[in-house]
């Protein structure tokens, strides 16, 4: 359900959550460790820059960091800088007029999926990912 950007971008945060010794990482070292295309990716991570989600640095010892603590950032934040949340604007069965007022029969329902879904991602955070945790048996 995530655009291929916003899993380069979740994937990059992650790794960049996960360096430890405080310098930041330049965007091919991301680019391998998150197996991501190293342009594709410099142009993800330079988004998330503009966002104030990365900090970006140039120079031999130069590249990204997080610009938020992982423990703050939520996926939402992250997910919502590539593929927005809009209102559904076109019925998903194709009819006319759908809305709350004449509604087809698939609107509540996929309203509700909708909804379940930016709430996962709202209450997950970064940290939260990086967690390790025993499944429920």
């Amino acid at each position: 359900m995530l655009s291929t950007t916003s899993d380069y971008a979740l994937r990059a945060i992650l790794v960049l959550a996960q360096a430890t010794d405080g310098r930041p990482l330049r965007a091919d070292q991301i680019a391998r460790a998150t197996a991501s295309p190293s342009n594709y990716l410099g142009k993800t991570l330079n988004a998330l820059a503009k966002a104030g989600l990365v900090t970006s640095t140039r120079g031999p010892f130069g590249g990204f960091a997080l610009a938020v603590p992982a423990a703050e950032l939520t996926l939402a934040r992250i997910v919502d800088c590539f593929d927005e949340p809009r209102p559904q604007t076109r019925c998903l069965l194709g009819r006319a007029p759908c809305d709350l007022r004449h509604p087809c029969s698939a609107h509540y329902r996929w309203t509700g999926i909708k909804a379940a879904r930016r709430a996962a991602l709202a209450d997950t955070t970064v940290a939260d990912l990086l967690v390790t945790a025993v499944p429920n048996q």
